[in-house]
């Protein structure tokens, strides 16, 4: 189901390039990407609060207490529920600004229709909010592959649809309009088969402060990983910029994309184990827990190791044919990127560790710490030695992050 999803994620991002590039032009399609830049940041925001509600409904479900299940999923619905219509609040609000200073006016799209394609894609993301929760519903049934199907049957009609509209000669409005109807289709139909799943009759949720509380902090915790993300994967991208200059950081990020192409592997492996370790966990069956999160780390450094070699031994000519040879590594640079696809394998897979557990703030404080250090260490190696420092400080990183989440996951599951 994982591969599956990722596949069709990956399908989502690449299908309908050509068809914006031939129905709408460079041009437009280029303003259709500044568009949706603000609703793709939003889309973060619900995994934090989602995150912590989803990861505490599961817990207590599957450890048998659902009056606490319950009491959770009526007060994470009502937290979810304020998220949206704060959301809306400063929609609108946002949408006023742009009217008054007339951003859209500036725009290459129609002014009108921009601004309703920013709306409708605004609204939607907000509606998504809710699919964290469901998705809890799924896991704690132990349906986490139907739940993930699902979603890739949204992906893939939300492609189709996409290229009917396209093909048909639509505008932005329309186009932005098509998904959101989608979406409401989906979270509808998500919910009520995840509700289904579920058994919590003659449990009657009550809104506590304590879980209310509780989810807030935890939601903190979870909405710090797109943070260290954004610090770490742009903040060296602009360093580089900086002091490299245009080129170079045309070098630095194809290389690695071709060593976070490696990660994809550990990423499935980690979205596949977490709903089945989350539950076992929430039972109290650790030894299960413990084999299971074994075998998982052991699989990645395998695979870690195995894409080591594969590119420390024909990455260079693979990435020559790539970029047709335009961009040139140095020997010295590969090398040291290679090492952090060996060190990635070490660390990527233990993080299941803290969202089967609830537990964000171990993980949240130690990347977004280390990825403020790496941007600093790549800022200053890159004036002293170039790319190669530049190499150095992003690996720094991966290094840091081996020796730290390996060995705190393992203590947190009593390894």
């Amino acid at each position: 189901a994982n591969i599956v999803q990722k596949i069709v994620r990956i399908a989502d991002q690449l299908l309908l390039v050509p068809f914006f590039l031939l129905h709408w032009g460079p041009a437009i399609y280029g303003e259709w990407l500044t568009l949706t830049i603000i609703p793709s940041v939003l889309a973060f925001s619900d995994l934090g609060f989602g995150s912590a509600v989803s990861n505490s409904f599961v817990l207590a479900y599957a450890s048998g207490d659902k009056q606490k299940a319950a009491n959770l999923k009526k007060s994470g619905f009502l937290i979810i529920t304020a998220s949206v219509l704060m959301g809306l609040i400063l929609t609108v609000i946002a949408l006023f600004i742009c009217i008054k200073l007339q951003v859209f006016e500036k725009s290459k799209i129609n002014a009108t229709q921009a601004m309703y394609a920013v709306a409708f894609m605004m609204i939607a993301k907000l509606l998504g909010f809710y699919t964290q929760l469901i998705e809890g519903f799924f896991r704690s049934a132990r349906k986490a592959a139907v739940g993930s199907l699902l979603g890739s049957g949204n992906y893939l009609i939300n492609i189709l649809v996409g290229l009917i509209v396209l093909s048909l000669g639509y505008g932005v409005a329309i186009f932005a309009f098509s998904q959101f109807v989608i979406a409401i289709i989906y979270i509808i139909l998500y919910s009520i088969i995840g509700n289904k799943l579920i058994n919590l009759d003659g449990y009657n949720g009550k809104i506590l402060k304590s879980d209310i509380v509780d989810i807030t902090k935890k939601g903190i915790g979870y909405l710090m990983t797109p943070i260290w993300q954004s610090v770490y994967f742009q903040g060296t991208t602009l360093v580089v910029r900086l002091t490299l200059g245009a080129e170079t950081v045309a070098i630095f990020n194809t290389v690695r994309t071709v060593c976070r192409s490696v990660n994809q592997f550990f990423s499935i492996i980690n979205a596949s184990i977490f709903p089945d370790l989350q539950y076992e966990y929430g039972q109290g069956h650790i030894k299960k827990v413990q084999m299971f999160f074994r075998i998982a780390v052991i699989a990645s450094m395998f695979i870690g190791l195995l894409g080591f070699l594969a590119l420390s031994l024909w990455g260079l000519e693979l990435y020559g044919w790539w970029t047709k040879s335009v961009l040139f590594v140095p020997n010295n640079v590969w090398n040291i990127f290679m090492i952090g696809v060996l060190l990635n394998a070490v660390w990527w897979t233990s993080t299941v560790s803290y969202r089967m557990t609830n537990q964000p703030y171990h993980f949240a404080i130690a990347s977004t710490s280390m990825a403020f250090v790496s941007v600093g260490m790549t800022y200053w190696l890159g004036h002293i030695c170039g790319l190669l420092g530049a190499a150095i400080g992003c690996t720094l990183f991966e290094l840091a992050m081996a020796f730290f989440v390996l060995p705190d996951s393992c203590r947190l599951l009593g390894i």
